[in-house]
This record gives C-alpha cells, structure tokens and sequence, in this order.
C-alpha cells in the first residue's frame, strides 16, 4: 500500500496554525519572563534569604522538580476552582508554565550565586550594603552571565513542554494540530508541520535568548 503525502489541507486550516503558533510565543513569553523573575527571587532567598522563607522555597523547588509538569497543569486547572479559584485555560497555562520554570531556574541561578567569589560580597558589606543591595548590585548579574547558557536551554526546554497545554483545550500549536488531524485524517502530516514548526520555534528562541545575552554582558559578547 503506497502511502500518498497531501498538504494541501495547509491552506485551508493556516489560521488555526497561525493561532497556535502566536499562543505557544505568547506562552513562553510570558513564562520565560516570569518564570526567570521567580526563579531570581527564589535563588536569592535559598542562598542570602531570610532563614524563615528558605524552608518555603526549597519545598516549592522540590515539589515542582520532582512531579510532572502535566500533573502540575492539571492541579491548576481542574484542582484550584475546587477552591473557589477559576482559571480559563491560557490562565492556568501560563501560571502552569511560570511555576514550573520558576523551580527550576532557581537552582540553575544558585549555582552562579554559589560560584560567586566571597571577596564580592565582603566587597558589598565594606560599602555598607545590605544583603539584598548586595546581592541585586554585585552579585547578579555576574551569576546570570555564568548560567546564562544553561537558563537558555531550560527556557526552550519548557517551551517545548508546553505542548501539554493542549490537555486542558488551550489552543496551542499542538492543539491546532490535533484539530487538523481530527479533521482530515492526516495525522503525519499534521505533526510533520507542527514538528517542524517546534523545531524552528526553538532555534529562534535560543537565538533570541542569545542575542539578549549579548546585550545584557557586552563583554561576555566581545570575548
């Protein structure tokens, strides 16, 4: 049996392709924004923090790191409005997403922080810095441009994840091509074109991320 290839269904469906493509970008967008935020704050308390929050935070970090990420997308959407909190689907998508990546940037971000040479610190406390000047001063964007690279690749990494989002109907890009399949029953196809568009998503958000290196450490450009 010889299998015919037809892409001609691209013309007619291209809307709900362009639809998923702009939600998965407005996705990782707004989750690698506030997800890398988090993960700051969160770095900063587990190695300079107060002493009462660091338990707090380092239960967050364990919980998210050690259960999946779907499982987490389920306990927002369908397990919150049993507390009274209803959440549409791109709402809980995203919290879903800045959660997630919130924990795990936090680790990568603690490791620059713990690289960071004592005599910095020391250098804060003889200008008479407080602990948090110190660390939003001197401290941070030195740690960042250590783990920049590996941020980078955890941020595609959960761009790529999102592609689960589709579990609760948010019509990402892989939602569109579960839509598309559904329809004309051509399912390799449908995910030949949404694989190919991930792939390109991905390399353009690490080059991008690559280039907002290059502006925030100049002199890690220029070497």
């Amino acid at each position: 049996m010889n299998y015919q290839f037809e892409f001609g269904w691209l013309f007619e469906y291209y809307p709900q392709i362009v639809k998923g493509i702009a939600i998965t970008v407005e996705l990782i967008a707004v989750g690698a924004v506030a997800g890398i935020s988090l993960g700051i704050f969160c770095a900063w308390v587990r190695a300079l923090g107060p002493s009462w929050l660091k338990p707090i935070v380092a239960a967050y970090v364990e919980l998210i790191r050690n259960t999946p990420f779907l499982i987490q997308l389920f306990f927002i959407f369908f397990g919150l409005p049993s507390l009274g909190l209803q959440l549409d689907e791109l709402q809980a998508a995203n919290i879903a997403m800045i959660v997630n990546l919130g924990a795990y940037s936090c680790e990568i971000i603690r490791a620059g922080i713990q690289a960071t040479p004592r005599g910095q610190f020391e250098a804060g406390a003889s200008l008479a810095m407080t602990r948090f000047e110190t660390f939003r001063h001197v401290v941070l964007v030195p740690s960042l441009q250590r783990i920049w690279p590996a941020l980078s690749s955890q941020v595609v990494i959960v761009m790529l994840g999102s592609a689960v989002v589709s579990q609760i109907a948010a019509e990402d890009l892989t939602f569109a091509a579960n839509f598309i399949q559904s329809r004309t029953f051509r399912a390799f196809e449908a995910y030949m074109v949404s694989t190919i568009v991930y792939l390109a998503l991905a390399i353009l958000l690490r080059q991008a991320l690559a280039a907002v290196g290059g502006l925030i450490f100049p002199r890690r450009a220029a070497r």
